[in-house]
């Protein structure tokens, strides 16, 4: 049985209204040598039926379901099935340019010891169309990630981003079903623990949808999600300094989402308490950050919307 190049994996719950696309922008890639592995967990609306359609279109399209068990396990789910040398991973509702995994591809090749790749993401509102604006672009550093850079901040930011050697998942195993937020930073966290390389592409490679109502917003949640994680790294001494960044990040995320302005402001003060030289150190995000959280208290909501964005 010949393996493909890549195994992409795609949990689905509840994602309809934007499952056509994101499921195109993989089968459309540049690099066609791949599997998709579709796992729905326990979707209620159209999703199931939309990919049973598509998987009878497609034969690189692999459809497994589960009930209702969270994305960890979806993905794990997945990951059993899996036969490509890459791993790909990518959420219901995002979109990869078409050459995203020729180039991750083509890197790996390049740099056979880099176990993890990522590019970078451009932030797109949760309805935008394929030649809208993106709202901002992440950050790409190009030299291997530290344990600490992944937990403070991060680079990454998404599952939808990342490209893993199947070897290394085989080492250092799945993702923890009991967690529901920061899963995908412990994971990482946990593949550069073990001595592994991830390394960014700096190049635009995935559009992220940003949705005011979705889980990624449930910023108490991704909070205590964190705090499990950095709890883990209690010893390391950089746990005050990565809380600092991490609550900077919090803040930004409820000015984007329009979160109630006391909440972007507690989130700052909450960093600056933690470690105030960690949370202004890059002036532009630290002081930036502050200033919008206290001038938020004074501007009207969907002002705070536009403006922040």
């Amino acid at each position: 049985m010949n393996h493909p190049h890549f195994s992409v994996i795609m949990p689905v719950y509840n994602a309809a209204s934007h499952l056509y696309a994101t499921i195109e922008s993989v089968l459309t890639q540049t690099d066609g040598d791949l599997e998709l592995i579709l796992v729905d967990d326990g979707s209620t609306d159209e999703s199931l039926s939309i990919m049973l359609s598509l998987a009878g279109e497609d034969d690189r399209i692999k459809l497994l379901a589960q009930s209702n068990k969270g994305v960890s396990a979806a993905r794990n789910l997945g990951l059993a099935q899996a036969r490509g040398k890459l791993v790909a991973f990518i959420d219901s509702d995002d979109l990869w340019k078409a050459e995203k995994l020729e180039m991750h591809g083509y890197f790996h090749a390049k740099h056979p010891q880099v176990a993890a790749s990522y590019a970078q993401i451009a932030f797109i509102d949760h309805d935008a169309k394929p030649d809208d604006k993106a709202k901002t672009y992440s950050t790409v550093t190009t030299a291997p990630l530290s344990v600490e850079q992944v937990i403070a901040e991060n680079p990454t930011c998404t599952m939808s981003n990342l490209v893993v050697a199947k070897a290394i998942i085989d080492a250092v195993g799945g993702f923890r079903s009991e967690m529901s937020y920061a899963e995908d930073q412990e994971w990482i966290a946990r593949i550069v623990s073990h001595g592994h390389e991830v390394c960014g592409l700096d190049h635009h490679l995935v559009d992220y949808r940003m949705s005011p109502n979705g889980l990624s917003v449930d910023l108490p949640a991704m909070y205590a999600g964190w705090r499990s994680l950095a709890s883990q790294y209690a010893d390391s001494g950089t746990v005050l300094a990565a809380e600092a960044i991490y609550c900077r990040y919090l803040s930004r995320r409820a000015l984007r989402a329009g979160a109630p302005a006391r909440v972007a402001l507690s989130y700052a003060m909450q960093g600056i308490r933690s470690d105030h030289l960690a949370f202004l150190k890059d002036a532009r995000r630290g002081w930036l950050t502050l200033i919008s959280a206290v001038a938020a208290l004074l501007i009207p909501r969907s002002a705070r919307i536009h403006f922040f964005a």
